[in-house]
């Protein structure tokens, strides 16, 4: 009859329910503001801010402080001071100008010449590209250590012959040599292989010349891969040290990098102003990084899915 109760279910003992796996740690994921990984990066992060926070406070002290063992992790009398100092030390504007002239011829040619050559590869048939593609890859697995001396007569006999000067001591010794790399070629051409044809082939039908498809339809597609390597460009170029090292020896050619050493003498360095000079070197590249950030994961994630 409905409504009774048999003495089987009378006897039977409640079952407690059982949570299903994985029910604890998702209620404590839940209590975190954050992902468990924040755990993980943020002392990640603060051991790589480390050495640019020490910069920061260096640059504030003055000799004696930058001297003084156990070191002074703040200053008693912040100096700002040193930034001008370190400015009117040596000719940084110069430094500055000459780095920034460097920069950007190097990146207007890297974005021309490494998105022609990428986009030939990546959907130019012609003879040979495979193996002038595994030639050129196989370029990125040599040390620049070894091409230093080849290049250096190379560049040489350019300079000697095309700008008329003695020596390779020439603003132009910097940029020849970086006008095209083959990470830029290999980078664009996988970003480009990610295109659909079929939008190209259109472009075709319609009578869209092979430089139309490119300009008009593969770079703008390609805005996040031709951001990431400008700004990869602009950070290798700025920073380059060991190539201007070698070529320029003349102070009115020198860049930011090879000015940093007008703090350093034979017997002493001043630290407080080489790294005040350090920060106003450091800040142009922060604010790239900064700009070019949200381009980086979304290029190189998609420059990996085809080959």
């Amino acid at each position: 009859m409905t409504g009774t109760v048999s003495s089987a279910e009378i006897a039977a003992p409640a079952t407690p329910s059982v949570p299903p796996v994985g029910a604890g740690s998702s209620r404590f994921r839940w209590r975190l503001p954050f992902s468990a990984w924040h755990l993980v990066l943020i002392p990640v992060t603060f051991l790589l801010l480390v050495p640019l926070l020490w910069m920061f406070v260096t640059s504030l002290q003055t000799q004696g402080e930058a001297n003084r063992f156990p070191p002074t992790l703040w200053p008693q009398h912040p100096r700002f001071q040193n930034y001008p100092d370190a400015w009117a030390t040596a000719p940084f504007g110069q430094f500055f100008l000459n780095s920034a002239m460097v920069t950007l011829v190097v990146l207007v040619s890297n974005l021309v010449l490494c998105g022609l050559a990428g986009y030939a590869f990546a959907r130019i048939r012609f003879l040979g590209r495979g193996v002038l593609f595994v030639v050129m890859m196989a370029t990125l697995m040599v040390p620049f250590q070894v091409t230093m001396i080849p290049v250096f007569l190379i560049v040489k006999w350019f300079g000697d012959n095309v700008w008329a000067q003695a020596g390779i001591d020439h603003i132009g010794a910097l940029m020849l040599p970086n006008l095209a790399t083959a990470f830029g070629i290999f980078f664009l051409r996988q970003f480009f292989l990610t295109i659909p044809v079929e939008l190209e082939d259109a472009a075709r039908v319609d009578g869209t010349s092979r430089i139309g498809v490119l300009l008009k339809i593969v770079l703008p597609l390609s805005l996040p891969a031709l951001s990431t390597l400008a700004a990869l460009t602009v950070l290798n170029s700025w920073n380059d040290f060991l190539w201007p090292l070698v070529v320029i020896t003349n102070t009115d050619q020198m860049t930011v990098p090879l000015g940093l050493s007008y703090f350093q003498g034979a017997h002493t360095t001043q630290w407080p102003l080489l790294m005040a000079a350090n920060v106003l070197s450091v800040l142009p590249m922060l604010v790239v990084f900064v700009v070019a950030q949200k381009y980086f994961v979304q290029s190189v994630a998609s420059a990996g899915l085809k080959g």
